[in-house]
């Protein structure tokens, strides 16, 4: 097939991938987003949105589609460390009323909807196979094939990798993690439908962790984790046995209250963190394909809405000293997280030390959040966005 130019090709077009999609389309750019994946079709996930994350959302204006897809708002979080717990309320502050755990099927969706009403283009069923490259070896472009075998050449001025933790454009570009987290946690989580939490529920206990993530359509995501090293014992003798385990060591009394058959069991079984360099000439990476910690943490869309923010601005700018500013922007904001989420997901703490580590990372949350409010809104039209020489 014929070639087709764009300013900017992103591969990924979940919350990473579609957000910079909407961004840069909305700062009059001409953009593509590709995904291998269905429209709309689900991933694994946290669910949960913290602060920073809905503060995007809002900022974006595309919250209210999230809200009228019947995400239920959660008012407060509530720790239980051992047989201790503790209430957080969710005070209304920056826009932001409540937090919410869309279902990846809506906020994927929001998302890409909201980048396609913007000017981008959407295509799902395509995979890049390779990228393209200008006689300095600047990369300009993507391979893709599409579902029926046909194999599209596009040439962009940047290609954005937001395809996840094993990036293709990663791997494409050869870049190693520059940063390599000592922990990682293993995860088994279900969808009960009976279960009507107050808000976020986390459980705390020596060597185990669960939580209570309201999301969609009256369904509650309940996870339980342990260090990835002993996942594979944790969830012997199949991991629907494991799952009841874990959660009745966790969060009792979670478990001692009524509730139905647990739905779309789902297994991870662990991925250490890392940070690895974003850019580079023609390429840049964000979300997971940058940046990846422990998902413990339930910071991950988080980090997405706020990366993909900071390299729309960057593309916007148009030079190689935004994209390093991106990257130590985000470095910046990272880094705190990282530390605290790789410390979390190792279990070797006690329940005084996580009562501890779970101040620390509200406290690291709390800073994120004022760094974003504090930066103007993206949107205006740009000239060129030619980010290295052909």
């Amino acid at each position: 097939m014929g070639l087709k130019h764009y300013d900017a090709v992103i591969v990924g077009a979940r919350c990473a991938g579609a957000a910079t999609a909407m961004l840069l389309a909305r700062s009059g750019l001409h953009v593509l987003a590709i995904d291998r994946s269905e429209y709309a079709s689900d991933t694994l996930s946290t669910h949960a949105l913290m602060r920073g994350g809905v503060l995007q959302l809002h900022r974006w204006g595309v919250l209210p589609s999230i809200v009228d897809a019947g995400t239920p708002p959660v008012r407060e979080a509530v720790f239980h460390f051992g047989d201790e717990s503790l209430t957080v309320p969710v005070a209304p502050r920056d826009g932001v009323e409540a937090l919410y755990a869309p279902r990846r099927t809506i906020l994927d969706r929001v998302l890409v909807d909201a980048a396609r009403t913007a000017g981008a283009e959407v295509k799902h069923g395509l995979r890049v196979v390779d990228l393209l490259y200008s006689p300095r070896r600047c990369v300009r472009g993507v391979v893709a094939i599409d579902a029926e075998g046909q194999t599209q050449r596009i040439t962009a001025d940047i290609v954005i990798g937001a395809d996840g933790m094993r990036s293709t454009v990663a791997r494409l570009v050869d870049v190693e993690p520059y940063r390599v987290g000592r922990s990682a946690s293993g995860i088994v989580y279900a969808y009960w439908n009976d279960l009507n939490p107050n808000g976020y529920q986390w459980h705390w206990q020596r060597g185990v962790a669960a939580g209570a993530i309201p999301t969609n359509h009256g369904w509650t995501c309940v996870f339980a984790a342990v260090p990835a090293s002993g996942f594979r014992s944790a969830v012997a003798g199949g991991a629907a046995a494991g799952y009841r385990r874990l959660l009745q060591h966790a969060a009792p009394r979670l478990m001692n209250g009524p509730h139905g058959p647990a739905v779309g069991l789902c297994a991870f079984s662990g991925q250490v963190g890392f940070i690895r360099q974003s850019w580079g000439p023609g390429w840049a990476l964000v979300g997971d394909a940058g940046y990846y910690h422990d998902p413990i943490a339930a910071h991950g869309i988080t980090d997405a809405l706020r990366d993909a923010d900071l390299l729309a601005r960057a593309v916007v700018g148009g030079s190689e000293r935004a994209l390093a500013d991106y990257q130590a922007e985000r470095d910046a904001s990272a880094a705190p997280l990282f530390e605290l989420s790789d410390r979390i997901a190792s279990f070797a703490w006690d329940l005084q030390e996580i009562r501890r580590l779970t101040e620390d990372l509200a406290k690291v949350m709390a800073a994120e959040v004022k760094a974003m409010a504090a930066r103007p809104a993206i949107g205006a039209a740009v000239g060129s966005t030619r980010l290295c020489a052909v």
